[in-house]
């Protein structure tokens, strides 16, 4: 059975997948980048978050030598900044103690800042051909349906089934071709063995199913609702003979903020906005929180009397907010209200 299956998602595998762009690049350095961008956000978003990013940082020593406010920036749109920052921190490690090149073993890749077994193994096999595998939250999926298992290790199963998840993946995992066995099972369970509703009929390894996809899976965590409310505070200066629009932004220190580093729109003390005053609504979700968020338009003269003091403030011209490390908040209202572009920076604002 093993060899069967390990045939049929290979040759599924060549004629049936995405053309990312990753996949075009056998560069381990390329290859650590998109999968630290794929953890937790959706193919669709990272792939042009993807292409700026390398298009500004083509080689881990140019990643190791950049500031971190520029990372932050490229990353903006992609959300959990710690994964940017432990990249940037593990670049700068390698460049120091490696010469500027990423391990050959996911062993020793595993030893390096934020790389866990998941990211070296992905890196190992794809990028060096080392016959290890990769367990993700779809490969889990896919063989416990595959083999009947009720339950995976996050839902109940616990060690012993992780175990034996650990076990059949590594005995999938083709000698010849390593990291393609690994990215097949990824794609299966991404494209077509989905949590709900997967598509059977078509599946390459249905006929060696248990299951059909009648396979117990976690319930998702039920969203947190919470209102919040940000202060807007445009003023126009006079500059060289030219008026230009400048927005006031915040930067909250580490005690304050999820998101340390980054710039965003200051707090107001209530999150009740008064309707005259009121710019905006809009929905924002971070991790299992759903916010709503009410933009209140503030006088520069009526800041500090509205709005929560902490962190550094700083009025910034509209048309550089773009290439800063903005929250994904304050990019979306910037955006919706059309004061600047609501995508993230490209390369070249940093040329």
């Amino acid at each position: 059975m093993i060899a069967r299956v390990r045939g049929r998602l290979l040759e599924w595998y060549e004629r049936s997948r995405r053309d990312l762009p990753w996949r075009r690049s056998r560069d381990p350095y390329a290859i650590w980048v998109s999968e630290i961008m794929l953890q937790q956000t959706r193919v669709a978003v990272v792939v042009e978050r993807y292409l700026a990013f390398m298009a500004r940082f083509p080689t881990l020593l140019s990643l190791a030598q950049a500031p971190e406010q520029e990372v932050l920036a490229l990353w903006s749109g992609l959300g959990y900044y710690r994964r940017a920052r432990m990249l940037h921190k593990a670049a700068q490690f390698v460049a120091e103690h490696y010469g500027g090149n990423l391990p050959k073993t996911a062993e020793e890749l595993r030893s390096l800042p934020g790389i866990g077994a998941y990211t070296a193994a992905a890196i190992a096999s794809i990028a060096y051909g080392e016959r290890v595998a990769v367990v993700d939250g779809n490969v889990e999926r896919v063989l416990c349906r595959l083999e009947g298992w009720k339950a995976g290790s996050r839902a109940g199963g616990g060690a012993q089934v992780r175990r034996k998840i650990e076990k059949l993946a590594a005995e999938l995992v083709s000698p010849e071709r390593p990291g393609d066995s690994n990215q097949a099972l990824m794609e299966l369970g991404a494209t077509l063995c989905s949590p709900r509703n997967p598509q059977c009929l078509v599946c390459p390894v249905a006929t060696d199913c248990k299951t059909q996809g009648e396979h117990q899976t976690a319930p998702r965590p039920p969203m947190i609702c919470r209102e919040a409310a940000h202060a807007l505070s445009v003023r126009s200066r006079k500059k060289a003979g030219q008026v230009r629009s400048e927005v006031l932004l915040e930067q909250r220190p580490a005690s304050l903020t999820v998101m340390p580093g980054l710039w965003e729109l200051p707090m107001l003390r209530e999150a009740v906005v008064p309707e005259k005053d009121m710019c905006l609504t809009v929905r924002h979700a971070i991790m299992q929180v759903n916010y709503r968020v009410r933009i209140r338009a503030v006088s520069e003269g009526d800041i500090d009397a509205v709005t929560i003091p902490g962190g550094e403030r700083r009025w910034v011209p509209l048309g550089e907010a773009a290439g800063m490390a903005l929250t994904g908040l304050t990019r979306k209202v910037l955006g919706r209200l059309h004061l600047m572009t609501a995508e993230p920076p490209d390369a070249s604002s940093f040329s």
